[in-house]
């Protein structure tokens, strides 16, 4: 019989964990606050994974999700905004608090996986996922498997600059890479906060809000983003090509991008023809961790 797969999502605030079936049933579900501290993280997790197989009484296989990657030339953590994961050989140090192999991928990639398995993506062969949240994250999943690229950085679309700039978008805001005018810095929850109410503002969703009461600037906001999303992705359609795009975060939320992307997409792909569906995510919040858990395949 088959063992269960178990997921963990490990965020700057919350840790979740999960035990799926072999038919992708959720077996059980939990959450805690992050650990404090790189040590503290490392055994936190070991106990959380620890204390669910003692609940379903049989050990399983373990993938985590974290806001980073694996550096294919050092073996640390890269790019992770957990800064304390950074520089650290993190699958290791798991692996040896837990006495055997584990995976770890990033959290995006993650995301694609678990759309693409049984999610929004299920069934086709490409799919590009999405984060729009306090970052912007993409994952790519190929087939039902992440692809990774040969740097561990395949769909980080949200460190390229944002395409077909118009002259009041440039040269575009400082992001935190280092960079100036990345996608993120418009697409993210911060950014569309920004735009709408100046350099102070991060609070997203009271721009929804706001357009959706009739305030004239935040609804010209929410065009502006749906604008700029949608020649991201054409960027994306051009080089890729997905079967489909699945957007998972906080903006994912947004009804209105799924009626006002695509059409603003063709307008920018080099195709006569675009039919490339952008999707809502169906596993909300506990996509990341059901993808780490299918990071072991069947």
């Amino acid at each position: 019989m088959a063992r269960p797969r178990i997921g963990v999502d490990l965020g700057g605030t919350k840790v979740e964990i999960t035990a799926l079936g072999p038919d992708g049933a959720e077996l059980l579900r939990r959450r805690i606050v992050t650990p404090r501290g790189y040590a503290a993280i490392v055994a936190g997790l070991a106990e959380l994974v620890r204390q669910a197989e003692e609940e379903l009484g049989e050990t399983g296989s373990v993938g985590v999700g974290i806001p980073g990657t694996i550096s294919p030339a050092t073996g640390l953590v890269k790019n992770a905004n957990s800064t304390e994961l950074n520089g650290r050989p993190f699958d290791r140090d798991l692996a040896a608090a837990l006495g055997r192999e584990i995976r770890v991928d990033n959290d995006a990639n993650c995301f694609a996986l678990s759309e693409a398995t049984d999610g929004a993506g299920a069934g086709a062969r490409v799919v590009f996922g999405v984060i729009l949240g306090t970052g912007c994250g993409g994952g790519i999943a190929v087939d039902g498997r992440v692809l990774p690229g040969r740097n561990r950085i395949a769909g980080e679309w949200g460190h390229n600059p944002l395409p077909w700039p118009k002259p009041e978008e440039l040269p575009g805001r400082r992001c935190w890479c280092g960079q100036c005018g990345c996608i993120e810095t418009v697409l993210s929850g911060t950014g569309l906060a920004m735009d709408c109410d100046g350099p102070e503002a991060s609070d997203a969703a009271a721009v929804a809000a706001r357009a959706a009461a009739g305030e004239a600037r935040a609804g010209a906001a929410l065009a502006r983003h749906a604008e700029r999303l949608a020649r991201a992705l054409a960027q994306v359609v051009n080089l890729l090509d997905p079967d489909v795009i699945v957007l998972g975060g906080g903006l994912s939320n947004l009804d209105h991008l799924y009626s006002a992307v695509p059409p603003l997409l063709a307008r920018h792909v080099f195709s006569d023809v675009c039919a490339t569906p952008v999707l809502r995510n169906v596993h909300g919040d506990s996509s990341g961790v059901r993808g780490a858990a299918w990071l072991w395949p069947g």
